[in-house]
């Protein structure tokens, strides 16, 4: 059996708890409460992918990186698994609307359906969630709160277009 491990990195956009196995990544998830962090005991030896996880997100955030090489898996309903891999197709620095991932499952009656499974992601940032906007161009929706996804969309549009990051 996979040895799982949980582990915290303070990111430019909040404290962020990494969940996974020495395989894959399971859960990145925003931290509001830092008390949580204090209360987790830490995984005593952090697999290399741990490692390597916060090294990507560093990277991210300083503007280095624009693919994760993380493996990923979530558990989730086909549909959501669909979606999910629907966001990993959303370029760096570009966005789209639940209605165009609708559309491009196949059915854009879909796009309740769709927008559900986005705010179900469980691996923020990594699977891009955030780069998912309304069809009238409004940010809408995120778990991660509004200002979280407008500076996670402003930090990646400054990157695509040249203009490095402060962190």
């Amino acid at each position: 059996m996979p040895a799982s491990f949980t582990t915290y990195y303070q990111s430019p956009v909040g404290l962020l708890r990494l969940s996974g196995t020495d395989q894959y990544l399971s859960e990145l998830h925003f931290v509001d409460n830092d008390e949580e962090a204090l209360q987790q005991p830490p995984t005593p030896e952090l697999p290399p992918l741990a490692i390597q996880v916060t090294e990507e997100l560093i990277e991210y955030f300083q503007g280095h990186r624009r693919i994760f090489d993380i493996p990923v898996s979530q558990e989730g309903t086909e549909f959501q698994l669909k979606v999910w891999n629907e966001l990993m197709n959303i370029p760096f620095g570009k966005t789209t609307s639940y209605l165009d991932i609708a559309r491009r499952l196949g059915d854009p009656k879909t796009i309740r359906a769709a927008a559900s499974a986005n705010g179900r992601n469980h691996v923020a940032i990594i699977v891009p969630c955030h780069r998912v906007i309304g069809s009238n161009g409004e940010l809408v929706g995120y778990a991660g709160g509004l200002w979280r996804k407008k500076w996670l969309l402003a930090m990646e549009k400054r990157v695509a277009h040249g203009v490095q990051t402060l962190f």
